[in-house]
């Protein structure tokens, strides 16, 4: 797929205090960084099925979207909010964790599958499309595939934290460069600083 400028960023991750400091909340931890940077604050939307803000970002208009919906229904709304603001999936950036890359390492994607994360994989089944930007935090492997159930649900230990703070400040830098629509540049910029 080819890149477009970027209408909206969702977050994905699992509501609620219980889930809030976990490794599978990347997606949510970034939304937080974001708005603190921006000085604005996420509020419920029951239209959207989430919480939700409008942000500007290299001078455009950005939606920015956390699902409520838990994980596993996270297409639910990424659909409603794609449909009610009129955005494509391709003018959409999903942020989430990903288990294939160390803690400390993000990387950029156009389009591809879900490489088993639930929430990418209901977001592609209810939009009828994989061609989307994402954009994956790293959280590291626990090395045995019966273990990642909780060792998603469970909180990072504080280096493996302040590593996934720092790849999410990296990937806050490039931010404008993605919302323009330049990612290749933003990819290159991105993975040069954090090569892992």
């Amino acid at each position: 797929m080819e890149s477009s400028p970027i209408k909206l960023i969702v977050g994905l991750g699992n509501p609620g205090e219980k889930y809030a400091k976990t490794r599978h909340n990347a997606g949510f931890l970034f939304l937080d960084a974001l708005c603190e940077q921006l000085d604005i604050r996420l509020k419920a939307d029951k239209q959207l099925f989430g919480h939700s803000a409008n942000a500007i970002i290299a001078g455009g208009d950005v939606r920015l979207l956390a699902p409520n919906t838990f994980m596993n229904l996270s297409g639910k709304s990424v659909l409603a909010a794609t449909q009610y603001y009129k955005i494509t999936l391709q003018e959409t950036l999903v942020v989430h964790d990903d288990l294939d890359l160390g803690a400390g390492v993000a990387r950029l994607k156009l389009g591809g599958g879900h490489g088993g994360n639930n929430g990418l994989r209901d977001i592609a089944q209810r939009c009828a499309t994989t061609d989307f930007a994402r954009l994956r935090i790293g959280i590291g492997h626990p090395g045995v595939g019966r273990d990642v159930s909780a060792y998603v649900l469970k909180q990072p230990n504080r280096d493996e934290q302040s590593k996934i703070e720092h790849a999410i400040a990296e990937s806050l830098r490039v931010l404008d460069l993605v919302a323009h629509g330049e990612f290749p540049r933003a990819m290159n910029e991105l993975h040069t600083v954090l090569a892992k």
